[in-house]
């Protein structure tokens, strides 16, 4: 099959998204299809083979945050060109209803058109009042995918008709499999081995970007001192670009020690750091659809500590995979966090409950789910044209005894 997939944000800014998409289109071509990405990049951006660049992105405000996207008649006419060239069975746009490439190829597209929702915003009235310019786009999409049930209640409210929730995939045994790294363990973790039952735990993981409010390291910043007063040997490592010295200008200059700050890391080293960390924490405050990084990180084993945002405690299972603390509450983070810390028991028990819940999120499941839309809209397709080409063969007296 020859499938087209339409990235909204620029490939060089990692999101959730855009690993979403990478790996979907690697999953795809690693069962025999052919596969073209469609997404923004800077001219310098390398490039995996198949993603096909459409210019430079410009920052938007969307969605809370700040998204990179390609709009306009020049990335217009990109589209066209790639759509042509591509030939596709299917395309499978993400966030159509953005302002964005996928906006574009929905307007742009002929044939079976696959849409994916990742949006959660039950208070967007930019996108109500946005209605009437996309619904012509909208009404060409023959299958609709919603990455959680927030997701599709975001469509539903705002957009009308429906999906089918289809979660975001991880490979699991990508991260299941990474070696964890010495420097980045608690001297418990290195003594006893991962699963140690009593072991010392005080090394925290974050990963996100770090100047942008709603993924909430703010929140963590300020529970902080409070874990490190019953945890004193406990220290938060901090993945993702952002202005280092003002994330920590909250904290008293004693404390600033126990943070440790590692830059963006590669795909590798992030599930390192999943599977070396104690303690995951994801104290995001807002505008998440679905958490994948609490995903990555119940596959490397990390216990998981969460705000009860209503799409992180689904991914958690309601509490059941991984703990959950009040949205926005410091003080609720910090004695979740040492409560966690003082008990390797349930840590283990989190573990354990974390990776057989999270194979219900790997590629072997979620890309059959993709596929099989995939294949329904192309067959409905072709079903479609077969009968026209019958009716029109009747009308001109050209139909086969």
């Amino acid at each position: 099959m020859k499938i087209g997939i339409v990235c909204p944000y620029a490939w060089d800014v990692p999101g959730g998204v855009q690993f979403h998409i990478r790996d979907l289109a690697e999953h795809l071509i690693a069962l025999g299809h052919e596969v073209s990405v469609l997404a923004p990049s800077d001219d310098e951006t390398p490039l995996p083979p198949y993603v096909v660049s459409a210019g430079r992105a410009v920052p938007v405000p969307y969605n809370g945050s700040v998204a990179r996207l390609n709009f306009g008649f020049l990335s217009a006419a990109r589209v066209r060109r790639w759509l042509q060239n591509g030939a596709f069975d299917v395309i499978h746009i993400h966030e159509p209803a953005s302002p964005s490439l996928g906006l574009l190829s929905c307007w742009a597209a002929q044939g079976p058109i696959v849409a994916t929702f990742h949006t959660s915003n039950p208070r967007s009235r930019a996108m109500i009042a946005a209605y009437p310019i996309l619904q012509p786009a909208l009404e060409k999409i023959s299958a609709r995918i919603a990455v959680s049930e927030y997701a599709r209640r975001t469509l539903v409210e705002h957009l009308g008709g429906d999906a089918v929730v289809i979660p975001n995939g991880v490979d699991v045994d990508f991260f299941a499999r990474a070696e964890p790294k010495p420097e980045w363990q608690s001297e418990g973790a290195r003594s006893s081995g991962k699963g140690g039952g009593g072991r010392r735990a005080g090394t925290i993981g974050f990963i996100g970007r770090i100047d942008e409010p709603r993924k909430g390291l703010p929140v963590l910043m300020k529970a902080l001192p409070a874990i490190l007063a019953e945890v004193p040997d406990a220290r938060l490592l901090v993945a993702g670009r952002g202005d280092e010295d003002e994330a920590v200008a909250q904290l008293p200059p004693d404390l600033r020690s126990h943070v440790e700050f590692l830059g963006m890391v590669s795909d590798e080293d992030k599930a390192r750091l999943l599977r070396s960390v104690d303690l995951y924490i994801a104290p995001n405050t807002g505008g998440e659809s679905f958490g994948i990084i609490l995903v990555e990180a119940l596959s490397a084993g990390a216990p998981v500590l969460a705000s009860d945002l209503d799409a992180f405690a689904q991914v958690l299972d309601q509490g059941e995979a991984g703990e959950l603390f009040t949205n926005e509450d410091a003080d609720a983070l910090a004695a979740t966090a040492v409560r966690l810390l003082r008990d390797p028991q349930r840590l283990a028990e989190l573990r354990d409950r974390g990776a057989k819940h999270v194979r219900r999120f790997d590629w072997s499941t979620v890309g059959a789910d993709i596929l099989a839309v995939y294949e329904t809209v192309a067959a409905g397709a072709a079903s479609v044209a077969t009968d026209e080409r019958v009716g029109l063969r009747a009308r001109w007296g050209l139909a086969r005894d």
